[in-house]
């Protein structure tokens, strides 16, 4: 999420899979079989004055490849230990293609010879729009973006396997800084993380309780999950820069089960709502009628659900998190003028709190991301000189935190090996946001003694259809 003046930031059903069955064409394919074919012409005698040429076929070779061998294909049966969940959701789910469990074999992989599921199709819900799905025309721009939607299939399946692997590890009492570090480690594993070419989009969120977004552990901070707390777990993917922004909320008392299925509910209805030529600040109005036409009762007392007015879903470009328009969740949370439009990519994520609705910068900040459009400053610090180097090879303009800097690999083992540990950066990172090259990013809190809950998806506006890319059987 991202504070805006103006609101202008931003990214659910079953999850729609193509698994084309041509196994006899894909099984060459899979096995890294290449089968060859030639001919050869023997010519007779020449005395014999152009006899009849025999034609003799060579034997067929196979080129022996590098498959990588999936596991046996299950019905997937281990539920997840949490609420806020769909009654579909299993942390096994990824064993229905072969994968193991927990998952270990990267994405591309288990899916080489076969497409990327497709995430839920919806129509676009504007009558202007209705003539999208027929028209040829609309139809040929969509195959011109395949590549693009290729990678975001990608991202959004690795994406689904690791949250699958995350929610089976949330459970009272474990360390949330050890929770994200086997969720990071886990993203980077699936998806064969390669620095900026592809791996993790930006830190692990897990704010708490009254913390609404932007919060993950530095290192040091020994935070452990309680039975009553209610945790938001926000995290992303990005191949080739392709963003997938997706989060959901865990709570294991039931008492907090009508703020999150007022939040879930509003997403799903921003989702529904999005399409070309829809103003945002309709999306606002429709998001904020569902989730304040709840209420939660704490303790004997009610409280309203109220939509966090100041948090903003948004539009992702590549390698950019926020694209410069924001997707209110209240009325009137923007200009009227403001549309989506075609080929654009959005993070509908809603916000509820049984606080005040509104959220300040409060405690120690972790997550960090230097400005896209950032301008050239001249740097008189050698220690920021080098931590800027460091950033611009292993981030770029996506986000990071300090646990990462902190690392080994430095944030990024493909880029830096195990040498890329900064060591007392803390200096230089000031020194980069004082002059405007990297932004800091605090957590944002409501109320204290208050709950808050978030849901996220991505969805994409083709040409023809709205895509929600990030969408699973878990939400």
């Amino acid at each position: 999420p991202w504070i805006t003046s103006h609101s202008n930031r931003v990214e659910e059903s079953s999850i729609i899979v193509t698994m084309p069955e041509e196994e006899e064409k894909k099984e060459a394919i899979v096995n890294g079989e290449d089968e060859e074919e030639g001919e050869e012409e023997e010519g007779a005698a020449a005395a014999a004055g152009g006899g009849a040429k025999k034609k003799k076929k060579k034997k067929k070779k196979k080129k022996k490849g590098n498959a990588v061998p999936l596991a046996e294909k299950k019905e997937p049966c281990e539920k997840p230990p949490h609420r806020g969940l769909l009654p579909t959701a299993f942390t096994d789910a990824h064993v229905k293609y072969g994968q193991t469990n927990p998952p270990t074999i990267p994405v591309a992989d288990v899916f080489r010879g076969y497409e990327f599921p497709k995430g839920e199709i919806q129509t676009y819900a504007l009558e202007s729009q209705s003539y999208r799905e027929t028209s040829a025309e609309c139809r040929a721009r969509d195959r011109l973006n395949e590549d693009v939607y290729k990678k975001c299939r990608e991202g959004a399946e690795i994406h689904r396997q690791v949250r699958n692997f995350a929610q089976s590890l949330a459970k009272p009492g474990v360390k949330l800084i050890d929770m994200c570090t086997q969720l990071e480690n886990k993203n980077r594993e699936l998806c064969r993380e390669a620095g900026l070419e592809r791996g993790i989009a930006f830190p692990t969120g897990c704010s708490l309780n009254h913390v609404a977004a932007h919060y993950t552990p530095n290192n040091g901070d020994n935070t452990v999950l309680g039975f009553d707390d209610v945790m938001k777990v926000d995290f992303g993917v990005q191949i080739d820069g392709r963003i997938i922004d997706s989060a959901w909320t865990c709570s294991f008392n039931p008492r907090y089960d009508p703020l999150l299925e007022s939040v879930k509910e509003a997403t799903n209805t921003g989702v529904a709502t999005a399409g070309i030529d829809v103003r945002l600040c309709d999306i606002g109005e429709a998001i904020q009628e569902v989730m304040e036409s709840y209420e939660v009762e704490l303790d004997g007392t009610t409280y309203p659900v109220k939509c966090i007015r100041n948090l903003n879903g948004h539009s992702i470009a590549q390698y950019q998190i926020h694209a410069g328009k924001s997707v209110p969740i209240v009325k009137g949370g923007c200009e009227e003028s403001l549309i989506m439009e075609e080929g654009e990519i959005y993070a509908i994520e809603t916000f509820g709190s049984t606080g005040r609705g509104y959220v300040v910068e409060d405690m120690e900040c972790s997550h960090y991301m230097k400005r896209f459009d950032c301008p050239h400053v001249p740097l008189r610090m050698q220690s920021s000189k080098r931590l800027l180097a460091h950033i611009n090879k292993t981030f770029g303009t996506l986000a990071f935190c300090r646990r990462w800097l902190e690392r080994d690999d430095g944030g990024s083992a493909a880029v830096n090996g195990q040498e890329g540990k900064q060591e007392k950066y803390m200096g230089a990172l000031k020194n980069l946001c004082d002059v405007g090259i990297v932004t800091p990013y605090p957590p944002l809190c409501d109320t204290k003694g208050c709950y808050t809950a978030q849901y996220e998806h991505t969805i994409m506006l083709r040409p023809t259809v709205k895509e929600v890319v990030s969408r699973g059987d878990d939400f």
